[in-house]
């Protein structure tokens, strides 16, 4: 097992150094598609008019069984692919049927996904690991996004499992019969990441990560903190006691939806979806068949990279859910979600590009839409909106069955030049967002203040929205605006945009900036807890920002657990939210936090 934490900890080691400063990004690579190690079992077609539903998942979805010869070595060729490109075109899903692994270590590179195909994770048992390190990078983790793993038990060869991740790499429904290492070997830098439904029976180290959200789970315990832990819904999570050490611990979390996934039934896919709960705390498997209800394939468009934004709509016209298959999808026309409980699925990170500035996916103000595992990326001409939940006025009660998105990333920049006005727009009411990295980016190619154009983010018109794990970074305005009531925010992770030319490109009219979450003026209920944001103004280190939070001061809205770094001092916070908080200052990067607000 590694050693316990002598070497970085919250106290002796300053998280200063970030993505754009610790070296060139790694040069992408696309990868072709790898033949399939065993055929995915085929549903029958579907008679839903003239799409079929059901069929082959695509060359790129690989499928193991314990009998499968060869695997560890097909894991290494996709990993030998995937490991350093970034922006490359290569995507990935690695399902494994139920059954026993042995012997393997499961490396992870950008866009793939790693899941079991059971309907618990204690169904499909690997003796071995399930790897994320940051060797590619010099053992800098801050940047190993867009990869996960899902529904699937670890025995750890050492003892322990590395997840060295940062944004937009979820660990779902997850049984490690061991602990979990958060850190890069070498105790690299690390950013930041997003636990769910698992259950981890030794001890959780998150070490040099400076941030962290685990939801609805299972610890046998748990390190120690750099600047933000955030638990809600977690036995044997620390107790409260932010900021020293910066633990934020809710009890439960008041709303939950698990996330959809593909499961086998036999021979035949189905895919499960997951009951909501309400005031949730732990697991939803371990004791007996999960709650809920599953579809079988036969009930999903299985798209396929190429396949166009007239034909998915026709699909969900005919009443079918759509699977997107890995790979890459341009859109010419809106993807419009009308029916509800209607489920869009995304496997191995399935990407959508919106030509000509539509928006990629708009959804009707209907009930229990799930979104899931997908990344939207910006196309080169503007989009007003990316993802558009719920029309401009919506307002019909989904309490009962809300809309989630889940694992749904927007990126603008990176892989090429990119634009939007605003990525996310939230107007259904109740919708939960759950897990979300909404990145204009700062690094990579079509990168500069006004190439990847981005000014919002994600902005809530839909009252009563809950977010759970809201990362949130570098647009050109605001980061998050939130003008619906009763909105609640569990964790957020925010670094306002490096790429500001000077003081004047970021004034927001007699204010030195533009918050990273702002709650708007009517606003007379909100409530956040575990709240972050950073500034690192590499272009102009003397930019000030006045705060990283603004809402309205009246006794509905309330903040619990609020701090601001100015990263090595290129620029400083004067105040944490409105004028509350002591001001950064110098080039130690220590937080500046307010426990409770008002």
């Amino acid at each position: 097992m590694p050693p316990a934490p002598t070497g970085p900890s919250s106290s002796d080691r300053s998280p200063l150094a970030r993505r754009t400063v610790l070296g060139a990004v790694a040069a992408a690579a696309a990868a072709p598609a790898l033949p399939a190690a065993s055929s995915p079992a085929q549903a029958a077609p579907g008679t839903a008019g003239a799409l079929p539903g059901g069929g082959d998942l695509g060359p790129n979805v690989i499928v193991f069984d314990p009998a499968t010869p060869g695997i560890q070595a097909r894991l290494d060729q996709v990993f030998a692919r995937q490991e350093s490109a970034q922006f490359g075109t290569g995507r990935y899903a690695l399902l494994f049927k139920p059954g026993t692994y042995n012997g393997l270590n499961a490396q992870l590179g950008f866009y793939t996904s790693i899941a079991g195909l059971g309907l618990s994770p204690d169904d499909t048992t690997i003796n071995g690991d399930v790897t994320v390190d940051a060797g590619w990078f010099n053992g800098n983790a801050t940047q190993n996004f867009w990869r996960s793993a899902e529904n699937l038990a670890l025995n750890p060869v050492n003892g322990t499992n590395r997840w060295a991740v940062a944004q937009a790499a979820p660990f779902r429904r997850m049984h490690v019969r061991g602990g979990l290492n958060l850190a890069p070997d070498g105790y690299g830098w690390a950013s930041g990441g997003y636990i769910a439904d698992s259950r981890i029976d030794g001890t959780v180290g998150p070490y040099s990560q400076q941030q962290w959200y685990t939801r609805d789970s299972s610890v046998g315990g748990w390190t120690n903190a750099v600047w933000n832990m955030v638990f809600s819904g977690v036995q044997g999570a620390p107790a409260q006691s932010f900021p020293n050490p910066p633990y934020t611990t809710l009890d439960t979390t008041p709303v939950s939806r698990e996330k959809p996934f593909l499961y086998l039934d036999g021979s035949t896919y189905r895919v499960f979806l997951p009951e909501k709960r309400t005031n949730a705390r732990g697991t939803t498997w371990g004791s007996g068949t999960p709650r809920g209800t599953s579809l079988p394939l036969t009930r999903f468009y299985v798209a396929k990279p190429g396949v166009t934004a007239a034909t998915l709509n026709a699909a969900l016209d005919q009443g079918l859910h759509l699977l997107l298959t890995p790979g890459i999808y341009h859109l010419d026309q809106p993807v419009q979600v009308k029916r509800a409980n209607t489920v869009v699925l995304g496997l191995g990170y399935a990407t959508l590009i919106p030509d000509n500035g539509v928006t990629a996916l708009k959804v009707a103000d209907v009930d229990g839409v799930r979104l899931a595992g997908f990344l939207i990326d910006a196309g080169p001409v503007n989009s007003p909106t990316l993802l558009e939940v719920g029309p401009a006025g919506a307002s019909a009660d989904h309490s009962a069955n809300p809309t989630t998105v889940q694992d749904v990333f927007i990126r603008i920049g990176g892989a090429g030049a990119g634009k939007a006005t605003t990525s996310m727009v939230i107007n259904s009411r109740h919708t939960i967002i759950d897990h979300t990295w909404v990145w204009r980016a700062d690094h990579g190619t079509g990168v500069g203040w006004e190439t990847n154009r981005a000014d919002y983010g994600i902005r809530v018109n839909g009252d009563d929205v809950l977010a759970t794990g809201l990362f949130v970074e570098h647009f050109n305005k605001y980061d998050v605006q939130w003008y619906g009531q009763r909105g609640r925010t569990i964790f957020f992770q925010n670094e306002k945009a490096y790429d500001a030319p000077n003081q004047a490109a970021i004034q927001n009219g007699s204010v030195k900036g533009y918050a990273a979450y702002k709650v708007g003026d009517s606003v007379t209920t909100h409530e956040g807890w575990g709240l972050g944001s950073y500034c690192y103004y590499n272009v102009d280190p003397t930019i000030v920002q006045h705060h990283g939070f603004s809402a309205p001061d009246r006794p509905g809205v309330k903040f619990h657990d609020l701090l601001v770094v100015s990263l090595g001092g290129n620029g400083q916070y004067e105040r944490v939210i409105n004028d509350t908080g002591s001001p950064t200052s110098g080039t130690s990067t220590v937080p500046s936090t307010v426990v409770s607000y008002p």
